[in-house]
């Protein structure tokens, strides 16, 4: 079964490293129920289809599905998702062997940076930028299905979030 093995920390804005041009990324979810998530996404010219499960006791492992689908198909079922389309730019960074995703959100979210490394196990070391803020792994309300839901109601994410 395909697993998806990931930490995610806070950050308190760009960090201190050459980002390179980003990705603009739209997404938007189908089910957001914690138990089967449905997320469609459009990156560029790009689009996919992913299902993730629960998140494990660990706060770092579980299931996902993902597979490629036209950017077209991708845009369609983007007007059929649940409210709060988020809106991010991601960049991709390569820092002592380890690739770092890192998202800049845009719209109500503006101002949230969250940066995430996978991981091959659980047991895999990873070396640990000194810039990462907070370790927010195991911490449900970051998920995007669950910050779908401050977009989707205006809600302003530092009163949500930063508690």
């Amino acid at each position: 079964m395909p697993v998806e093995i990931e930490r995610k920390f806070l950050l308190s804005g760009p960090p201190p490293v050459e980002l390179g041009e980003g990705q603009l990324l739209q997404q938007g979810y189908l089910s957001d129920d914690p138990e089967r998530t449905v997320r469609v996404r459009l990156a560029g010219e790009q689009g996919s289809l992913t299902i993730k499960g629960i998140t494990q006791a660990d706060g770092l492992t579980r299931f996902e599905w993902e597979k490629e689908i036209l950017a077209d198909d991708a845009r369609e079922l983007l007007t059929l998702v649940l409210p709060g389309l988020i809106e991010k730019t991601r960049y991709r960074v390569s820092l002592e062997g380890s690739l770092w995703e890192i998202d800049s959100y845009r719209g109500t979210l503006e101002g949230l940076w969250v940066a995430e490394v996978e991981l091959a196990s659980n047991a895999e070391e990873v070396s640990l930028p000194t810039w990462l803020g907070r370790e927010v792994s195991g911490d449900s309300r970051y998920t995007n299905a669950a910050l779908r839901r401050i977009v989707a109601t205006s809600e302003d994410w530092r009163k949500a979030l930063l508690q």
